[in-house]
């Protein structure tokens, strides 16, 4: 890494938080993109310092975008983009569409990320293989980590607005929800 460190993000996806660093080389005209400690772009001698570069984050290949704009002589703004949203209205709406738990199993932490729409399961950045049922209630998406039987029940809260409710279980027991 090198003095030209322009931004660090954090972003959260189902396989897990990455970690974006922007170098931007003002008086060599150098971008770099860092995606994890690793660089997935780098361009020398642009001329033009303002302007946008695109890139791909994690296994599902998540659209971001980097902006440069100018904000006074030479000093720049650099905002992050995931899917063509803000980073904050990106996490606002993950926030909708995902439930997370963190937990430790047997002395390993492991990220649970459940989507919604699809009912995919994460653990630590690796699609777990499911099995679903509808039961009197809602739904069970049943799946093991390590020697633990797990389950995320779905069912209605009875109010419109705050719609179906998702519960993860780990060998009987429930597993509080986490935000980030």
């Amino acid at each position: 890494m090198s003095s030209d460190l322009a931004g660090v993000w954090e972003v959260a996806l189902s396989d897990g938080v990455h970690r974006i660093e922007f170098e931007h080389g003002t008086t060599t005209g150098k971008r770099v993109i860092y995606v994890d400690g690793k660089e997935v772009l780098r361009r020398e001698w642009m001329f033009k310092l303002v302007g946008k570069e695109t890139f791909n984050v994690g296994q599902s290949e998540t659209k971001a975008t980097i902006n440069i704009d100018a904000v006074s002589g030479f000093a720049y703004e650099y905002t992050l983009e995931i899917n063509g949203k803000s980073l904050k209205q990106y996490m606002e709406n993950r926030s909708k569409v995902t439930s997370t738990w963190l937990l430790n199993l047997d002395g390993t932490d492991c990220r649970v990320v459940l989507e919604k729409d699809t009912m995919d399961v994460w653990c630590n950045g690796e699609k777990i293989e499911t099995a679903g049922e509808f039961v009197d209630d809602g739904t069970e998406t049943h799946f093991t980590l390590g020697d633990h039987n797990c389950c995320v029940k779905a069912v209605s809260s009875g109010k419109r607005r705050d719609g179906i409710i998702h519960t993860l279980l780990v060998d009987g027991t429930e597993i509080a929800e986490c935000t980030e």
